[in-house]
């Protein structure tokens, strides 16, 4: 005797049909013999018989081989999240239980997958298949036996099929993990699989971001200069990679609904975009003017000065501050020098260039291969420690205006920037 379940997971199961049958018959003609075909093809036990010999034809995955290539015929993995090592990188492991499954295989047969995820209380009729659930059986058949083969057959779907292995058309990459790179035996080979179900909430996230109504307010309230009680996303230089073609389908079932488009975030290097550079000319010095007034150095100038006004105290992570300050002065010169760097050597044999010879051998580098004089200069490297010296005396002169500092100061700011210009 049918229970309450039985009958709801047959009316669940009976309603999917009929609707799928609807939409066949009403493109025939009334006297079209192909109407009683489908009908008879459309009864629940037939159906079913028929779509658990189908369900082998697809395999659930949460990593697929068929968006590297359509045609790879290698391993695809299906990995629910939360079994995946964490690691501190983005990846799958962070989707936890809510993430969505992945079907690869026969285009053709992906129907049986819509009828697979078919609800009914909250739970799937695969979830039910998995667990082999007895309602769910005799829901298939009258025959409870038949019913069992028939969720067996369905339960099938994500387990993973024969052993792993890779493909001729597929990405592999050989990884060395021993210590002697002449042995084979020294190799892992690796056979990336992209993530599918990582990707697809990727694509939700994103499309949340740029298209839903939240965030079209919020852009609009920014055009508008009007207030906002929610931010909003930019993704600059987002790429699409269409996968499929004209068939995203035949790569999966997550591909088709997105109709086959995947995002890829732009992971490309800074561009270098230099500012108007021009040659230190009409001054004996850079650090006055040229370098003090760089927006970096005044600042970090300015943090220290404040910094050291404190009277902290005299220990290690006084010291340890101290010295990141310094770093940051040191690194904002290097910056500088390496601008004027780009310029065409020789800029320092102009007429009007009044640079101190030690700042000219230093920022004007590559004239040595066009001045002999120039090269010996520089390879004798005494431009370091004075060039270092005038930065002592700079970084005193902006801390001198409050507070007390002399010549061991300079001292360590001078040798600060001498081991930096010593191995530059």
């Amino acid at each position: 005797m049918e229970n309450v379940e039985v009958k709801a997971l047959r009316t669940l199961i009976e309603r999917f049909l009929n609707e799928r049958l609807q939409t066949k018959i009403e493109k025939l003609q009334p006297d079209d013999p192909k109407r009683d075909e489908l009908q008879q093809h459309h009864l629940r036990e037939n159906w079913v018989a028929d779509a658990a010999r189908r369900v082998g034809q697809l395999q659930i995955v949460t990593h697929s081989l068929k968006p590297v290539h359509p045609d790879a015929k290698g391993t695809n993995l299906y990995r629910p999240p939360h079994k995946i090592p964490d690691h501190p990188e983005i990846g799958s492991h962070l989707l936890g239980n809510d993430f969505d499954e992945d079907v690869v295989g026969n285009a053709a047969a992906l129907d049986v997958y819509k009828f697979l995820k078919l609800e009914h209380e909250g739970r799937t009729l695969l979830s039910r298949a998995l667990e082999g659930n007895e309602e769910l059986a005799v829901a298939f058949s009258d025959d409870q036996d038949q019913g069992r083969e028939w969720m067996r057959a369905f339960a099938a779907i994500a387990r993973p099929r024969d052993t792993e292995a890779s493909h001729t058309l597929a990405k592999q990459v050989f990884w060395l993990v021993g210590e002697d790179p002449t042995r084979n035996q020294d190799y892992h080979l690796l056979a990336p699989l992209y993530a599918t179900s990582l990707a697809h909430r990727v694509y939700q996230t994103i499309n949340e971001h740029r298209f839903s109504d939240e965030a079209k307010a919020a852009r609009k309230a920014r055009r508008e200069r009007a207030y906002s009680d929610r931010g909003y996303h930019e993704y600059p230089r987002l790429a699409v990679q269409k996968l499929g073609g004209t068939k995203p389908q035949n790569i999966s079932q997550l591909n088709s609904e997105r109709r086959g488009q995947n995002y890829l975030l732009a992971s490309l290097p800074p561009n270098w975009i230099s500012r108007d550079v021009r040659p230190p000319l009409h001054v004996e010095s850079v650090f006055p003017r040229l370098f003090g007034r760089r927006r970096g150095a005044r600042d970090t100038s300015r943090e220290l000065q404040r910094f050291l006004a404190t009277d902290p105290p005299a220990n290690a992570d006084t010291r340890h501050k101290r010295d990141q300050y310094l770093e940051t002065l040191i690194d904002e010169l290097l910056l500088f020098a390496s601008e004027l760097h780009s310029l065409d050597p020789g800029w320092s044999a102009s007429p009007e260039c009044r640079l101190n010879r030690a700042e000219t051998l230093w920022l004007d580098p590559w004239r040595g291969e066009i001045d002999e004089d120039f090269a010996q200069w520089r390879a004798s490297d005494e431009w370091v420690e004075e060039v270092s010296h005038r930065f002592g005396n700079w970084v005193n002169a902006q801390l001198d205006r409050q507070l007390p500092v002399g010549d061991p100061e300079h001292r360590h700011w001078m040798d600060s920037l001498r081991e930096v210009l010593s191995h530059a």
